[in-house]
């Protein structure tokens, strides 16, 4: 019997230490990426379907107040706004990103966030009705604000909470709720369902919904047990979120390392963005963060998206059900995703994101040579349709979920704000930018344009392979450590050994002498 309590024991202090999903933690992961990041997935997508019926409202609009038609050339400026404010927007979210979740916590700025998201979908829900076009494209860039803050917040509230053994599977749930609300709005964007006249208001304004869904639900959850701590300072209310999340009292041992945490970067202050870029203990986290956004959204992503329909199209799919295949890609997309979330903490960060870039890399070579030969070899075609299917896959398990899992896991807390920032930003300014000169690239370069993403992702994979470390299972401090080394600076103590009584008396000798200095 004595025994059989000792294995017990011994069993549950197992699981203490690896930690396990809750019925809190499932519940704040599912609300705050259902109420955010589906969002972010479903105004990336939403306006794809009823483009022809939106420009159709914008050239009718025009035509009512002035009594001549559009000129096609303010009509396609038009349209540029319309889907390069969101992107815009995602950029200016970005920027927000720091001063809000020091000021207001995580959990609160995604309520803030909310008003980002039901303000625009009520002005776009009502745009035809009110006959005005302009508040379309004003929302889209208020909305793209709402979708920047929720890409960079959610996976840093999530990461915060989460235990080291489930950080990587709960930092890739936000990207898969992204794939749903995509693959959402190409469902709903469906011409028998809201992608006709009389339904694409209907079909903008639904991004509303979650946010009031999220707003309604996201106050019975906890705040971060990090952010509580560290930066409050309030150790009771730490200690109880935490204890919530795990579902069990003893949390000492994470409780400690936060307080390790806390106390090696007391000295340091909390970081800004320049800070953050003038840092030298921090300069590989930077360069890793800014290369691996950058790969993620100049490898070719929305091209891919972009040239599918041709592809398709050249294959003998009909116009009709070319929007069915799109959905089938979408669900891909979701379901690799998905493998993904549950890959993660046995395959590793690292592994998954060289497999995911190289993957996208061969597509992109194969497909340059598969659309070029087409026309000659008729089964090419279907090679092309193949290649699309793998790059998706491919971006789907390492390139779009794993970025934002690094940047959590890579900084701090003092740090952590504005390395999302510099992300996050980096993550927008490369989406406008392809969005602007793809069409561009496709003019001058025809299907080669794809040998420029290959030869990014190609880059992308060495650097990975040369520097960016393995993450899986380990603490913050254990990857500061790893990285301090990359950096060459030398941490001078054990901090996971050293108790708060031990780092105080330090700590104060060195204000007093900071204050001696002043005086003097």
């Amino acid at each position: 019997m004595k025994l059989t309590e000792e294995t017990r024991e011994s069993s549950n202090a197992c699981c203490r230490r690896k930690g396990k999903i809750t019925p809190l933690l499932a519940g704040v992961t599912l609300v705050s990426t259902f109420g955010s990041s589906f969002q972010y997935g479903y105004n990336v997508s939403v306006i794809n379907s009823p483009a022809e019926f939106m420009q159709g409202f914008y050239n009718q609009t025009y035509f009512d107040r002035e009594g001549v038609p559009m000129a096609n050339s303010y009509q396609t400026l038009l349209w540029s706004l319309t889907v390069s404010m969101f992107p815009l927007g995602g950029f200016f979210g970005s920027l927000m990103v720091g001063p809000l979740v020091n000021n207001c916590g995580r959990k609160g700025t995604l309520l803030i966030n909310n008003i980002f998201s039901i303000v625009p979908a009520i002005l776009m829900g009502t745009s035809k009705v009110a006959k005005t076009f302009e508040v379309i494209i004003i929302s889209r860039i208020i909305v793209g604000i709402c979708a920047g803050l929720s890409s960079n917040v959610v996976p840093m509230y999530l990461g915060e909470m989460s235990p080291k053994n489930l950080r990587g599977a709960i930092g890739v749930v936000p990207q898969l709720f992204i794939t749903i609300g995509i693959l959402v709005a190409q469902i709903l964007g469906l011409s028998n369902i809201l992608g006709n006249p009389e339904g694409w208001p209907v079909l903008l304004g639904l991004t509303g919904i979650p946010a009031v869904v999220e707003l309604l639900l996201l106050p019975f959850f906890p705040e971060s047990p990090r952010y509580l701590l560290i930066q409050k300072g309030n150790e009771d209310l730490a200690r109880q979120a935490l204890k919530k999340l795990r579902g069990w009292d003893d949390v000492d041992d994470e409780m400690e390392e936060m307080r390790q945490e806390d106390q090696s970067e007391k000295l340091e202050g909390r970081l800004s963005v320049f800070n953050l870029c003038t840092f030298q203990a921090l300069r590989w986290q930077l360069i890793s963060i800014i290369v691996m956004m950058m790969g993620q959204q100049l490898s070719g992503v929305n091209a891919i998206f972009y040239y599918a329909n041709r592809i398709f199209s050249s294959a003998g799919v009909t116009e009709n059900e070319v929007q069915y295949v799109t959905v089938g890609i979408g669900a891909v997309n979701v379901v690799m995703t998905c493998v993904a979330v549950f890959i993660i903490e046995s395959l590793g960060r690292r592994l998954l994101l060289l497999t995911g870039f190289g993957i996208c890399c061969v597509a992109c070579a194969v497909l340059t040579m598969a659309l070029n030969l087409q026309a000659t070899v008729s089964w090419m075609r279907y090679l092309s349709i193949a290649c699309v299917i793998a790059y998706i896959i491919g971006h789907a398990i390492g390139a779009s979920p794993i970025p934002f899992v690094m940047i959590t896991e890579m900084f701090l807390q003092s740090s952590r704000p504005a390395a999302f920032m510099v992300g996050g930003s980096v993550h927008w300014l490369c989406n406008f930018t392809v969005g602007l000169v793809f069409l561009y690239m496709e003019k001058g370069l025809g299907a080669y344009c794809f040998l420029v993403f290959c030869a990014i992702c190609l880059a992308t994979v060495i650097y990975i392979f040369i520097i960016v470390p393995e993450t899986k299972g380990k603490t913050f401090m254990e990857i500061n450590r790893i990285m301090a080394k990359r950096n060459k600076i030398e941490i001078q103590m054990d901090k996971e050994k050293l108790s708060d009584f031990q780092h105080v008396p330090e700590t104060q000798k060195k204000q007093e002498e900071a204050h001696s200095l002043s005086v003097l």
